[in-house]
């Protein structure tokens, strides 16, 4: 598969994208009342392919990413769950999405800045989930081909309008992309490839740089 990089200048674009898409939902869940769960019935392969992705605790590979514009780029992600992740975007893209189980930031290298949210107020926070349960009320979707099984999961009351759609593959049970959908209707779409599983991961991998975050924050203020 080709990889068209994102040229250094529009860097910053990049990193709005980035933020619309997985964060959007901080801001849109304060605007909705909330929504009375729907009981959805449970499909069998469906949990059991949950129940396999939920047992891989840590993965690592290669990732192309797919924004709502047409824009695409690629880079490295790192995953540990619950609730932590990394993405490196391939140079020139100066961006880096590092969770650490409490709190997404999104980093700018070139510019030096950073945006901080509660991991818990993004759909993000379905994907790291300890376990994905589908009996529970964050499920919206599941449908099962056989080649590709979907879940679609949202929460009105805490992400607003958007959802994560995890699109697994039906035989291997083995996760293959994830489109997080902002309230706008605008979706980001990540294709996962060469994935390794079980691996260990340096301690430093998942941390959130605090001191240079809120300094950040204070020059903006």
């Amino acid at each position: 598969m080709s990889q068209t990089k994102t040229p250094a200048e529009t860097g910053h674009k990049t990193r709005r994208s980035v933020l619309r898409s997985l964060c959007a939902a901080a801001a849109a869940g304060m605007l909705v009342s909330l929504g009375a769960p729907q009981a959805h019935a449970i499909d069998p392969t469906a949990q059991k392919i949950a129940d396999h992705f939920s047992s891989v605790k840590t993965m690592t590979g290669e990732f192309v990413q797919f924004g709502p514009s047409g824009q695409q780029i690629g880079g490295k992600f790192f995953i540990e769950r619950p609730g932590k992740l990394r993405f490196n975007y391939e140079d020139p893209s100066p961006v880096r999405v590092i969770a650490d189980g409490k709190s997404v930031v999104i980093g700018n290298r070139k510019l030096q800045t950073w945006d901080i949210y509660p991991l818990g107020k993004t759909p993000l926070k379905l994907l790291l989930s300890e376990r994905i349960n589908l009996g529970g009320d964050t499920v919206k979707s599941v449908s099962v081909e056989p080649d590709l099984t979907t879940i679609v999961l949202g929460n009105k009351s805490i992400f607003g309008d958007s959802t994560i759609t995890m699109m697994f593959d039906s035989k291997t049970y083995e996760l293959r992309q994830w489109t997080i959908t902002d309230a706008q209707g605008k979706g980001t779409t990540v294709m996962i490839f060469n994935v390794r599983t079980d691996v260990r991961f340096a301690d430093n991998v998942f941390k959130i740089p605090y001191y240079q975050v809120h300094r950040n924050a204070g020059n903006d203020r």
